[in-house]
């Protein structure tokens, strides 16, 4: 099995066309059937007024085919504590412009720069 109950993934939803509302979705796996995952956790919604992602605040539960052409699944480390996590945007050193990251503001951080906007 590729994926395993216990583990933890930072899932981001792929969008279609420009006006979709970005989604991304942080949790545990519950329950996991080939890579066929039910997932506990938050879900981000980006913020186009604030250019954010903000947290929905209740804890959600939902299925998702993580072999899905739809989906960009990284694994977060077990320890990463998910109700912690959120959004910020940081100096890169290597230029100036600033990387979005996820991060528990501890010991996990996660460049999603590749899918987000540099300000």
């Amino acid at each position: 099995m590729v994926v395993n109950k216990g583990e933890k993934v930072h899932v981001i939803m792929r969008r279609f066309f420009d006006e979709a509302v970005r989604r991304h979705f942080v949790g545990e796996i519950v329950e996991a059937d080939g890579a066929v995952v039910r997932l506990q956790g938050y879900v981000f919604i980006h913020d186009p007024t604030t250019i954010q992602y903000v947290r929905k605040p209740e804890l959600r539960i939902t299925v998702v085919d993580l072999a899905d052409s739809g989906y960009v699944v990284n694994f977060i480390p077990g320890h990463t504590d998910l109700a912690k996590l959120s959004y910020k945007y940081v100096a890169q050193a290597s230029d100036r412009k600033k990387a979005l990251v996820v991060t528990d503001g501890d010991s996990f951080s996660l460049d999603i720069n590749e899918f987000g906007l540099s300000r």
